[in-house]
């Protein structure tokens, strides 16, 4: 095993910090000068550096390539009044990211490369950590199966990387949401739980069909009745009932277990709403929206942070909605907001110094 002062820095010649328009940083599209990449080979992980963002060569015959064995993590950091910088709750991610590579029989990443190389790799490239409301550094952990050779079976050698992007909002205003009945994310027992590639790649289609008719993602259902609700698109989804906040539940494993999701639960219960993770079914929303109650739907996520939902299509139903006069998802994103930034304590160990 490696310890963290054996990770190998090689830095580039010149930054292209300079070339940045931080007024114009679109998710995912920019990515700082340095990445972090570990091999796993026979049987141990090894040869973690940092080292100059550029291409990977890869083989044809790349396992992961041809069946898919390729998990990811979502982290933010943020740049503080002081010149602080900061990651959002990344141990949290860190053991998800092991709970997936279990699911898709990885191996585990020790904490001294996820977690040291992380702060390390950030501390190299902390200007590009955008100082401006509302912005972050976007911090994309993943690892990927690296045989060559086809072959159905779980790979022997596989890569761990880290890069970073800096990123303005995801989603720059309200968002419209299709219901959708036909396809499915995840059923009991398969991998919805795990940040597996495929998961993503498999909503494509519906997303895309929803896309084609107006709106901006699609509200997945169970797989069996296409009844209850289960997550947005990349979000998981909160709605806010009377005076309690209901999100669907993680027992059966269909969903991402997110760390904005547990946050947002946190503060909502601060606020006075009463928190419900149960089932909960497309015709109880539909009745609540009738008779008043239904006061605020909106998606929880790191790249997203809190999205509120403006409108919802269900069959020939479209429930609309005024968010410019909601109090919850509002206060909950300023207050995350303030946290990360800097200009609230942190009174829930919340964040990590670089």
């Amino acid at each position: 095993m490696m310890a963290a002062m054996e990770i190998q820095v090689r830095k580039v010649a010149k930054s292209r910090l300079a070339e940045l328009d931080v007024e114009n940083l679109p998710f995912g599209k920019f990515f700082s000068d340095h990445m972090l990449e570990a091999d796993y080979v026979n049987g141990a992980w090894s040869s973690a550096t940092i080292r100059p963002y550029e291409p990977l060569l890869l083989a044809p015959s790349n396992a992961a390539l041809h069946y898919g064995q390729s998990i990811f993590e979502g982290i933010k950091a943020y740049r503080h009044p002081n010149g602080d910088a900061v990651i959002f709750r990344p141990f949290d991610n860190y053991k998800r990211f092991n709970l997936s590579a279990e699911r898709m029989q990885m191996p585990a990443v020790p904490k001294h490369i996820f977690m040291d190389g992380m702060r390390e790799l950030i501390a190299l490239d902390k200007q590009w950590i955008p100082a401006s409301h509302d912005h972050s550094l976007y911090i994309r952990p993943f690892m990927f199966a690296t045989d060559e050779v086809i072959g159905v079976k779980p790979s022997d050698h596989y890569k761990f990387m880290i890069i970073l992007s800096p990123t303005g909002p995801y989603y720059a205003k309200p968002m419209r949401i299709y219901v959708e009945e036909h396809y499915v994310r995840a059923v009991p027992g398969g991998v919805g739980y795990a940040k597996a590639a495929g998961n993503y790649a498999a909503a494509m289609y519906a997303t895309a069909a929803a896309r084609r008719k107006g709106y901006d993602q699609v509200l997945w259902m169970d797989a069996f009745e296409h009844k209850y609700v289960q997550e947005c698109g990349t979000m998981n989804v909160f709605f806010i009932i009377g005076n309690t906040a209901i999100t669907p539940d993680l027992q059966e494993g269909t969903i991402l277990a997110g760390v904005t999701r547990n946050s947002v639960m946190q503060l909502l219960q601060e606020m006075g709403y009463a928190i419900e993770e149960r089932h909960l079914s497309i015709d109880e929303i539909l009745a609540a929206y009738q008779d008043g109650s239904l006061r605020e739907v909106f998606g929880t996520g790191t790249a997203a942070t809190i999205s509120p939902i403006e409108e919802l299509a269900y069959r020939d139903v479209v429930m609309q909605f005024d968010t410019t006069t909601w109090k919850a998802a509002p206060e909950v994103k300023r207050k995350l907001t303030a946290i990360r930034e800097g200009k609230e304590a942190d009174t829930y160990g919340w964040l990590y110094k670089v």
